[in-house]
């Protein structure tokens, strides 16, 4: 007999043979630990037999799984009762879980109560699952985001799918037509069938053409789809032309379950078919009155060559083949004659026909016209000469020959020769004029320098007089101091000699050496002044004449206007005081000698023009690329008049004999080599304002229309 011990163990050894004859995952339970383990549930939960004995299931399990598991295994073991399925998932060593549901039975060795679980495995039932949701709802987002409009209807002809291109087309929302049989009010006012509804109907092809006529195709590409492009008014504001497919949609048994139909909008096309259509035949049309207009041109040109003044030549591998009969008179022959005629025979010498040919050969292969003139011969060899002009017929085949066109130019060529010779006239004319303007400038410098010199030698001769009055008396007071220094030197001669001394005493006397030792400097520093005031005049005149710069140079205008005033301050300061309120200018390019004479003439103007006493201002600036210089008196004015004329050569208002009316005309040239501008500004009783305007970089740096600033005051008057 086999004792109770040895009963036990093989209760335990069949019960272990019964959990590993269970196909799915399983497991012998006691107290809630694992007495044994089948290989599926070692698999399963990815740990060997010998770590699962003796676990808790509950260690086994997830977080979520275990009350429910609990609570079955104490419903199970405890009460005897089969406890409801557990849904849960069972853990793996490293963190992952797989789905299952879980069974619990109670079973019973040698009167012990023990638990019999098995698993069954869903991870291949909810991949399997999720693939089709994941799938269907991939479907539904293709249809929903594709951009031709879609609709789907099931075998029952309820709409499935409106995908948002069909509610943007037919102005329908999904939820108003999704799950209903009515997507056919989206197209139509009365009721009838979808393309889609007669596709799951299985209608015959005269069926649907009673519907549809002849713009119902089978499809080529889809298999039992059919295509249809028809007009819709009710949609858009003039309607559409809506091209439509609907193709059938089978289950895995090939029975149809529904149908999809996509819309596209090919109004664009149709219009653009339409527009095509009227535009080939318009242009068939224009094709027609294009060659009508082209043979009557042609007619025309056939005239118009005929009776053109030009003559026009049409020739062919060096042999006149047709020519007008305006070329024909131009080089003496009839018409039937020239025709036929090798080219060469129009030529003065066999040379010149090679020159030309060599020039024009390698041209006409390229297509290049030519243009030219030349001297040419006529029947009679009489010489003419001849503007040519020619093109090949055909660029792309210069071989078919050249078009030439000619005139007649003698009488031009001989009338330009005359021209050329009047402008070489012209030419020595203008140079001629031009030493003429250089001699009344150099006259009107020099009558200048005649009017000046008698007041430049007063201004000279006041400083030279006192110098010389001074140098007597610095003789006298010499001779006096020489007498001294002898009488000085006959009492160091005889030391102890009392008629020296006295002598020495009355000679000091005498000479009152007192008073020379005050004197005597006074005498010095005048005598310096005075021959610095010199040495000032012939500097000012040495700048105002400028003869060490006779080339464009930059200059001040200001230091000009200094030296200027200084040169001719004779002739102005007995008339009037002169205010100077000038602004620092940058240089500028000129010649400065000749812009002094111009300051010279405005300020010894200026100075006439003030009949008793008066203000001579002069004033200057700098504005945006310009300088200004002016000189403003308080005189006579000028009256409107006189303004006009006042730079017309030899116009004066001065008595005869105390102007040459040359001073403003040259002035006005001068300015106007410079590139500048006068502007003179009068009122009769109250004076004359005139400014003159100079570009800073001189006159090849301005434009041909540059213009100087506004001068802003009233009635100036510009030249």
């Amino acid at each position: 007999m086999m004792d109770v011990a040895d009963q036990q163990k093989s209760n335990a050894a069949v019960a272990r043979e019964i959990v590993d004859a269970v196909a799915v995952p399983s497991a012998l339970l006691g107290d809630g630990r694992i007495l044994a383990a089948n290989d599926a549930l070692c698999r399963l939960g990815s740990r060997s037999p010998s770590a699962l004995l003796g676990m808790s299931l509950l260690d086994l399990v997830d977080e979520s799984t275990r009350a429910p598991l609990h609570a079955a295994i104490l419903t199970c073991s405890e009460h005897g009762e089969v406890p409801p399925v557990v849904s849960g998932s069972v853990m793996t060593p490293d963190g992952g879980l797989r789905p299952v549901e879980i069974h619990a039975r109670q079973v019973c060795f040698d009167d012990r109560v023990q638990v019999v679980v098995t698993c069954v495995d869903l991870s291949d039932v909810m991949h399997v699952q999720s693939s089709l949701l994941g799938m269907t709802e991939m479907l539904s987002q293709i249809i929903d985001g594709a951009s031709v409009a879609s609709l789907v209807i099931d075998q029952y002809h309820r709409v499935t799918h409106w995908n948002t291109a069909c509610e943007r087309m037919t102005g329908i929302k999904r939820n108003e037509v999704l799950g209903s049989r009515e997507g056919w009010k989206a197209f139509y006012p009365e009721q009838r069938p979808l393309l889609a509804d007669m596709i799951v109907d299985g209608v015959d092809e005269a069926t649907m053409r009673s519907f549809y006529g002849g713009q119902m195709h089978r499809s080529s590409i889809i298999a039992g789809g059919v295509e249809v492009e028809a007009f819709f008014p009710q949609f858009g504001t003039s309607g559409k032309w809506l091209f439509f497919t609907a193709a059938p949609l089978y289950d895995a048994r090939g029975a149809v379950i529904g149908a999809i139909e996509t819309l596209q909008d090919v109004t664009a096309r149709r219009t653009s078919e339409d527009e095509l259509l009227r535009h080939r035949n318009e242009l068939e049309e224009l094709v027609r009155q294009r060659s009508a207009e082209l043979a009557a041109t042609a007619r025309d040109l056939e005239l118009f060559i005929a009776n053109s003044p030009i003559g026009v030549a049409y020739a062919k591998k060096g042999v006149i083949q047709r020519v007008n009969p305006a070329m024909a008179d131009m080089f003496g022959y009839a018409a039937s004659d020239m025709a036929g005629l090798p080219a060469r025979a129009t030529y003065l010498t066999e040379e010149d026909f090679a020159n030309f040919e060599s020039y024009v050969i390698p041209r006409f292969k390229k297509g290049e016209p030519i243009h030219l003139e030349m001297w040419m011969r006529r029947a009679d060899g009489h010489p003419i000469w001849v503007q040519v002009d020619a093109y090949v017929a055909n660029s792309a085949a210069p071989g078919l020959g050249t078009w030439w066109m000619m005139q007649d130019r003698s009488d031009i060529r001989d009338a330009q020769a005359q021209l050329q010779e009047r402008i070489n006239q012209l030419d020595a004319m203008n140079h001629q004029l031009e030493e003429a303007q250089n001699q009344l400038l150099q006259q009107d410098k020099m009558a200048s320098i005649g009017q000046l010199a008698a007041g430049v030698a007063h201004e000279i001769n006041n400083p030279i007089g006192f110098v010389s009055s001074n140098l007597n008396s610095l003789r006298q007071y010499v001779t006096g101091l020489l007498d001294l220094s002898e009488a000085c030197d006959a009492a160091v001669a005889a030391p102890g000699d009392a008629t020296a001394a006295a002598a020495l005493t009355k000679k000091r006397e005498e000479v009152e050496i007192e008073f020379l030792r005050e004197d005597l400097p006074l005498l010095l520093d005048e005598c310096a002044e005075g021959l610095g005031r010199v040495k000032k005049i012939v500097q000012d005149l040495k700048d105002f004449s400028r003869v060490d710069h006779s080339d464009w140079q930059e200059a001040d205008l200001n230091v000009g206007l200094e030296s200027t005033l200084n040169v001719v301050r004779h002739e102005v300061k007995y008339k009037a005081e002169v205010v100077k309120k000038l602004a620092p200018l940058p240089p500028v390019l000129c010649l400065a000698a000749q812009l002094n004479q111009v300051f010279m003439n405005l300020i010894v103007n200026a100075a006439h023009a003030i009949v008793d006493k008066g203000t001579i201002t002069l004033l200057s600036g700098v504005e945006q690329d310009w300088v200004w210089v002016q000189v403003e008196d308080t005189g006579c004015g000028m009256s409107a008049e006189v303004q006009r004329r006042i730079f017309e050569p030899f116009f004066t208002t001065k008595d005869v004999g105390k102007g040459t009316g040359l001073g403003m005309s040259l002035s006005f040239s001068i300015v106007q080599k410079h590139g500048g501008t006068i502007q003179v500004r009068s009122t009769v009783g109250e004076g004359t304002a005139i400014r003159v305007w100079l570009p800073v970089a001189g006159p090849v740096a301005q434009g041909k229309d540059t213009i100087p600033p506004v001068w802003e005051h009233e009635h100036e008057h510009t030249v």
